[in-house]
């Protein structure tokens, strides 16, 4: 007797999630990249002083100085958003497959868990909550012309800071215990009390999940704004690094080495602000 489709469907729910995953982090990557070509075709590849880009990919400008519309904060907000779901998707991969691999034995069960798209909203809506913060720091920069044009640190002393702030935090208690909760979806599930099989529940649940991650990796989104928040390379550099940190072991080793490292950087080019 051949499988009913929802138990064919059900066993390859891996295969489903890493799609969808996929497809929402390429997509999310094709917006930023897209976004990044169009503010370096505006300005012809140079900075431009005295103005500012508006991130819609119509080359708008605004001079430096010109208060924010609410337009344009809505504009930034969506290109920190989209960013966070680009950079922080691929990490929360394992999480989300032990989800669906249990939520399948829980369904062939007769007792299945909320779908894990509700565990997903509640993940990212931590980081469109962290990308309205980091929005509303970027005006507060951009008001106090500590930014460029292509949205990076004008200021060596800021940026110093930044780099000396988020190596140390590196070292921190906070840092190891969100680590851990990341990298250990299991534990994380046990000490939460299971999946939820109801949606207010699954989106709690993921709530909690993507809070731990932001402990983890709030500082290192700051280092966005030192190499440049468009900067592509360098937020794949910051996404590669936070999706090492969760997977490879020992990873309080690979924190440690790159706090030192960032502690360095910063302390390198405080010296040059001071000359």
């Amino acid at each position: 007797m051949s499988d009913a489709p929802i138990e064919v469907v059900l066993r390859h729910d891996r295969y489903i999630v890493v799609v969808a995953l996929a497809t929402i982090a390429a997509a999310a990557w094709a917006y930023v990249l897209w976004l990044a070509a169009a503010m370096d075709m505006s300005m012809g590849g140079a900075q431009m002083a005295g103005v500012r880009m508006i991130p819609s990919g119509l080359g708008l400008m605004e001079p430096a100085l010109a208060p924010w519309h609410g337009f344009e904060f809505v504009l930034v907000l969506i290109m920190w958003s989209v960013m966070m779901v680009g950079m922080m998707t691929p990490s929360a991969a394992p999480m989300l497959l032990i989800y669906a691999q249990v939520g399948r034995m829980a369904a062939m069960h007769k007792a299945p868990f909320a779908a894990v798209g509700w565990f997903v909203a509640g993940y990212l809506l931590v980081w469109v909550g962290f990308s309205c913060a980091a929005s509303a720091a970027q005006w507060a920069l951009e008001r106090a012309t500590l930014l460029d044009s292509n949205m990076a640190s004008g200021s060596r002393l800021l940026g110093a800071m930044v780099l000396i702030v988020a190596g140390v935090y590196q070292w921190t208690a906070l840092k190891d215990r969100c680590l851990k909760a990341c990298q250990a979806p299991w534990v994380f599930i046990h000490r939460h009390g299971g999946f939820r099989r109801d949606a207010r529940g699954a989106v709690l649940l993921g709530v909690m999940h993507g809070a731990y991650c932001l402990g983890c990796c709030w500082m290192l989104m700051a280092l966005l704004f030192v190499g440049g928040v468009m900067n592509v390379l360098w937020i794949a550099a910051i996404a590669v690094f936070v999706l090492g940190e969760k997977v490879i072991p020992p990873a309080w080793q690979i924190s440690r080495i790159a706090g030192s490292g960032l502690v360095a950087s910063g302390g390198w080019l405080l010296l040059r602000s001071a000359m």
